[in-house]
C-alpha cells in the first residue's frame, strides 16, 4: 500500500511538472511558441497542441472563431484549462463585422457578400429548424447587429422597407430595426434599416458560426471555459431529439465547468449540456407518422447503447456566468446534463424577440436532470418558462433560486415520475408552478404566482434505477404523489367578507367557508389521482389550503405586500413579516418524511445516496430542528422585512 501511495504521489508530481501554459494574444501569431513573450494568434491553434494538465491563457481583445478542442483532460485534477486573463476582457464572438453598405432609400441599406465569405457554413441560407420548434417566417439562424443590439428578421423585403413595430416583441422600439436576406448560388445579400444610423459609421456585425465554443467530436471530457465574454453566434435550435449546439456546447462528454462567462446574443441558446447527432436528428420532423414521444424514448434507449451513464456523460458544473439576450435558452441539455450542478447564474432577458416560438424555450431547459442540482440561480425576465424540467426528472434538486417576472411558470415539470425536491426558492412570477408530472417534494418556498396541477394518461415516459440512467420502467402520468411542506403561498386576494382563521390539528378558529380564488395554492390537488402529503402551509391574501391539510395557517385577507427591488446588481424583497406561521408546529424536513416516489419507487436522498435533511434556508443560516419557519427564511423577525436577495 505504502509503495502504491508513493506510485500516486509521483505520477501527480511529474504530470504536473510537465504541465505547460500557453498564451494567446490579438497581436500574436500562430507560428509562434505559444509563451507569454511568443504567444499564439488565435484560441484555436492553443486548442491543438494542449495536452492534458495544460492552461491556455488568453489575454484581452476580441476573438472571432469557433474553438474546436482536440483533446479533453483525464480526471478532475488533469484538465485543460481556457481563461481569460486576470482582469482582462476577452472576447470570443461568432461574428464577422460587415461593411461596404450602400443606402437604397431613407433608413435602408444594402450589401452583397460572396458567398465564400461563410466558408462552409451560410447562416443565411439556414434556417432555424428542427423537432417542436415554430419558426413563424423567413428566420435564419443568422442575426446582424447594430453596436452590439441584433436587428429582427424579416420575411419580405416590404417589411424592412415600411418597418413597424413587432408586435409579439417585448422590445417595440427596438423591432423596427429590420433586415431581410436572399441567398443565390453565388452570393447573399442583405437588406437592412438600420433607420437614421449609418451602418458605415459604426460597428454592425453578422454572426456566421454555428458556436464559438464546441468540439466536433464527443467524447473529450474535463475540460475548463473560465472568464471569457461569449456572444453574437448562429446557433441552431436545440431539441431534445438533436445535436444541440449552443455558443459553449459541451457535446457527448464528461466533467466540464464553465464559469464566470458573460454569455449572450445567442440565435437560439447559450450553453448546451447535450446529446450527440448519432442517437438522432430531428428524428420526429423526419418521420411525423410517428408521435414525438415514441421517437424520444427510442432517441433515450440509443443513447444508452451510445453510452450515456454516469461513467461517460455529465457531471458538468456551470456557475458564476451571466447569460442573457438568447432566443431559445440561456442553458439547456438533453441527456448531457445528468449528475451536472448548475449553480448562482444570472440568466435574464431569455426569448424577448419572440421571431420564433416551440416546446423549448426557457432559462434552463432540461431533459433527464438526473440527480441535477440547479441551486441559488437568478432567473427573471423570462418571455417562456424559467426554468422547464422535461422527461426523467429524477434525484433533481431545485434549492435555493430566485425567479420572478417570467412569462409562463417559474418551475415547469413535465411528464415525470420523480422523486425531484423543490426547496428554499423564492418564486414571485404570476405563474408559480406547473407540474404534469407526479412524485415532487415542494418545500419551504415563498410562491405568490398560481400553482396548477394536472395528468398526462396518453404519454408513457420513462423512469429509472435510482442514481443512474439505466431504465427500470415506463409509465404515464396519473397526477399527485407530491408533497407540500412548510411553505408559504400568496394570492391575489379576495372580495369575500369573513375572518382570518388557523387550524391546527383537529381544532379550528374563526373559519370561514368563503370559496377563495384558485391562486398560489394547492386547491388542485383536490382531485388528484395519487395520494398526496400537505401540511404546514401559510397561506395569505386569498390563497387557499389542500382540502385535507390538517395543520396550516390562512390569513386570507392579509396581504404581505411582496415587492422585490433591483438596485444597481443587487435586488432586495420587501414584505410584511407578521408572524402568523409562528402558530404553527412544524417538523424539519428528512427524507424519512418524504418517503419514497410512487412509481419510481424511489426516496428523496443526496446523489450518493445518503438520507437528506432540509436543515438551512435560502441564504444558508441553520434551520431549527425541532421547529423549522416555513417559507425560505429561518431568521426573520415581525414587521417590515427588507432582505437581500442577490
Amino acid at each position: 500500500m505504502k509503495q502504491l501511495l508513493i506510485l500516486i504521489f509521483l505520477g501527480s508530481f511529474i504530470s504536473g511538472a510537465f504541465s505547460k501554459e500557453y498564451h494567446v494574444a490579438v497581436n500574436g501569431s500562430d507560428v509562434n511558441e505559444g509563451s507569454l513573450a511568443k504567444p499564439f494568434r488565435t484560441i484555436s491553434k492553443a486548442a491543438q497542441v494542449a495536452q492534458p494538465g495544460d492552461i491556455i491563457t488568453v489575454h484581452g481583445g476580441t476573438y472571432r472563431e469557433c474553438v474546436n478542442p482536440v483533446r479533453g483532460g483525464l480526471s478532475d485534477v488533469e484538465r485543460i484549462v481556457y481563461q481569460a486573463a486576470n482582469g482582462e476582457k476577452v472576447e470570443i464572438k461568432g461574428s464577422e463585422i460587415i461593411s461596404g453598405w450602400k443606402k437604397e432609400k431613407s433608413g435602408v441599406w444594402k450589401v452583397v457578400i460572396p458567398n465564400t465569405f461563410f466558408g462552409s457554413y451560410n447562416s443565411c441560407a439556414d434556417l432555424v429548424f428542427g423537432d417542436w420548434c415554430d419558426n413563424y417566417g423567413k428566420n435564419h439562424t443568422a442575426d446582424i447587429f447594430l453596436n452590439g443590439k441584433s436587428l429582427y428578421e424579416m420575411d419580405k423585403i416590404e417589411k424592412v422597407i415600411d418597418a413597424v413595430p413587432y408586435e409579439k416583441s417585448n422590445d417595440k422600439a427596438g423591432s423596427v430595426y429590420t433586415w431581410y436576406c436572399e441567398t443565390d448560388a453565388n452570393s447573399t445579400t442583405i437588406w437592412a434599416n438600420f433607420q437614421a444610423t449609418n451602418p458605415n459609421k459604426e460597428l454592425v456585425e453578422l454572426s456566421i458560426r454555428r458556436s464559438c465554443f464546441y468540439p466536433e467530436k464527443p467524447g473529450l471530457n474535463y475540460i475548463t471555459i473560465s472568464g471569457f465574454n461569449v456572444s453574437q453566434a448562429a446557433t441552431q435550435w436545440g431539441a431534445p431529439t438533436a445535436e444541440q449546439i449552443g455558443m459553449i456546447s459541451t457535446h457527448w462528454n464528461k466533467g466540464w465547468i464553465i464559469e464566470n462567462c458573460e454569455i449572450h446574443d445567442s440565435k437560439c441558446s447559450g450553453i448546451t449540456l447535450g446529446k450527440e447527432r448519432g442517437t438522432g436528428q430531428n428524428v420526429w420532423t423526419a418521420d411525423p407518422s410517428i408521435d414525438g414521444s415514441i421517437h424520444y424514448i427510442e432517441v433515450v434507449f440509443r443513447a444508452l447503447h451510445n453510452g450515456w451513464n454516469k461513467e461517460n456523460i455529465g457531471s458538468h458544473i456551470v456557475r458564476n456566468n451571466e447569460i442573457y439576450n438568447c432566443e431559445q435558452t440561456g442553458i439547456c441539455g438533453s441527456m448531457g446534463a445528468a449528475f451536472s450542478l448548475i449553480e448562482n447564474n444570472h440568466i435574464h432577458h431569455i426569448h424577448q424577440k419572440k421571431q420564433f416560438s416551440g416546446a423549448e424555450l426557457a432559462g434552463i431547459k432540461i431533459h433527464a436532470a438526473i440527480d441535477t442540482r440547479i441551486v441559488k440561480n437568478r432567473i427573471h425576465d423570462v418571455g417562456a418558462f424559467g426554468c422547464w424540467f422535461d422527461w426523467m426528472t429524477q434525484g433533481t434538486r431545485i434549492s435555493r433560486n430566485l425567479l420572478y417576472n417570467n412569462e409562463w411558470q417559474d418551475l415547469f415539470f413535465e411528464v415525470s415520475h420523480g422523486p425531484f425536491l423543490v426547496d428554499n426558492n423564492i418564486l414571485l412570477s404570476t405563474q408559480g408552478i406547473a407540474t404534469q408530472s407526479e412524485g415532487g417534494a415542494f418545500v419551504h418556498n415563498l410562491i405568490t404566482g398560481k400553482v396548477t396541477v394536472w395528468a398526462d394518461p396518453n404519454r408513457f415516459t420513462p423512469y429509472h434505477l435510482p442514481h443512474s440512467t439505466e431504465v427500470a420502467g415506463l409509465s404515464t402520468v396519473l397526477a399527485g404523489d407530491d408533497r407540500f411542506y412548510n411553505n408559504i403561498f400568496i394570492g391575489v386576494g379576495t372580495n369575500v367578507h369573513g375572518e382570518d382563521s388557523i387550524k391546527y390539528g383537529l381544532m379550528s378558529y374563526n373559519s370561514t367557508s368563503a370559496k377563495l380564488p384558485l391562486w398560489g395554492d394547492v386547491k388542485n390537488y383536490n382531485k388528484a389521482i395519487w395520494p398526496v402529503k400537505i401540511n404546514n402551509n401559510v397561506y395569505y391574501n386569498g390563497a387557499q389550503p389542500y382540502d385535507n391539510e390538517s395543520k396550516y395557517v390562512t390569513r386570507p385577507y392579509l396581504n404581505p405586500n411582496i415587492k422585490l427591488v433591483e438596485k444597481d446588481t443587487k435586488v432586495y424583497l420587501q414584505f410584511n413579516a407578521d408572524g402568523s406561521s409562528s402558530a404553527l408546529s412544524t417538523q424539519i424536513i428528512t427524507t424519512e418524511l418524504l418517503g419514497k416516489s410512487k412509481v419510481a419507487g424511489a426516496a428523496y436522498e443526496n446523489p450518493d445516496g445518503t438520507p437528506m435533511k432540509i436543515d438551512i434556508d435560502y441564504f444558508g443560516n441553520k434551520r431549527s430542528e425541532y421547529n423549522p419557519l416555513p417559507g425560505p427564511f429561518e431568521n426573520r423577525e415581525k414587521g417590515i422585512l427588507n432582505l437581500k436577495v442577490w
